[in-house]
C-alpha cells in the first residue's frame, strides 16, 4: 500500500525539498503541502493522509499545536504525525510528543531516516531521532522524579511488561515478534493491550511511561 503523506513546512525550499525526497520513495506519495500550522489542520482533515510530517516553527499555528488539534487528547481518530525540525531542543520534543507525535525527526537526519520514521508512523509505530532518543526520555524520566507515576487500570501480565520493555527499547513490532518467538498479530494484541491499561494513545507514550517507571533507564556513556 502507497503512504500518502501532508508535508507542512513555512520554508519552500525546504518543504518542497521533503516532498521530493519523500515522493521519490516507492510506497510514499506526497498528497499536499501546507505553508503554516493552520492549513496543515485543515488540508489534513480534507485529505486524511496517512502520515503527516509537521515543522515545529511555523506561523499562525505551529508544529506542536496543529499536531495537538489532530492527534491530541480527546481527539476521536487521532492522525500519525511525524514532527521534524532544525532545533534540538528538548521542551520542542517533550511538547511534540505529548501532543501526540509518533516520530521526532531533526532536519540533519538524512533521507533514509526520514522514510523509516514515516513508515513506523504509517505502521503504528514511532521513530524518534537516534541521536536524541535516551537523553530526552531520560530528561523526561527526571522530570516526573517525585511524582508517583501513573499506574495501569489492571496489572500487566508478564508478557505484556516484556513487551512493554522491547518498544522501550526502540524495537519494531517485527524486531519484538522475533525476540519473544511470537506471531506479528501477538505483538499487536499485547500492545493493544497494555495502551488499553496504561491509558496511552500511541508507543511513545507507552515508552515515557517505561523510562517513568524505571523499567528502562538511561545507558550511562
Amino acid at each position: 500500500m502507497t503512504v500518502r503523506v501532508l508535508v507542512a513546512d513555512d520554508q519552500d525550499l525546504v518543504r518542497t525539498g521533503l516532498s521530493m525526497i519523500l515522493d521519490a520513495q516507492p510506497g510514499i506519495e506526497v498528497v499536499g503541502q501546507a505553508v503554516d500550522g493552520i492549513e496543515a489542520v485543515t488540508m489534513a482533515r480534507v485529505l486524511r493522509p496517512d502520515v503527516c510530517l509537521f515543522d515545529i516553527r511555523m506561523p499562525g499555528m505551529d508544529g506542536i499545536a496543529a499536531t495537538r488539534e489532530l492527534a491530541g487528547a480527546g481527539v476521536a481518530d487521532p492522525m500519525a504525525i511525524v514532527v521534524i525540525t532544525t532545533f534540538d531542543l528538548d521542551e520542542y520534543v517533550h511538547g511534540a510528543l505529548k501532543a501526540g507525535a509518533r516520530g521526532f525527526l531533526l532536519k540533519d537526519a538524512g533521507p533514509e531516516l526520514l522514510v523509516q520514521a514515516i513508515h513506523a508512523a504509517a505502521n503504528g509505530d514511532a521513530l524518534i531521532a537516534p541521536k536524541i532518543t535516551a537523553r530526552l526520555l531520560a530528561a523526561f524520566s527526571d522530570s516526573h522524579l517525585g511524582r508517583p507515576p501513573v499506574q495501569p487500570v489492571e496489572p500487566l501480565t508478564d508478557r505484556e511488561e516484556q513487551v512493554l520493555i522491547t518498544v522501550a527499547q526502540g524495537r519494531t513490532n517485527a524486531e519484538i515478534a522475533t525476540d519473544l518467538h511470537i506471531s506479528l498479530s501477538t505483538v499487536k494484541t499485547h500492545l493493544t493491550s497494555v495502551m488499553t491499561k496504561l491509558g496511552a494513545r500511541n508507543r511513545v507514550e507507552i515508552v515515557m511511561w517505561a523510562y517513568e517507571t524505571g523499567r528502562v533507564t538511561r545507558t550511562k556513556t
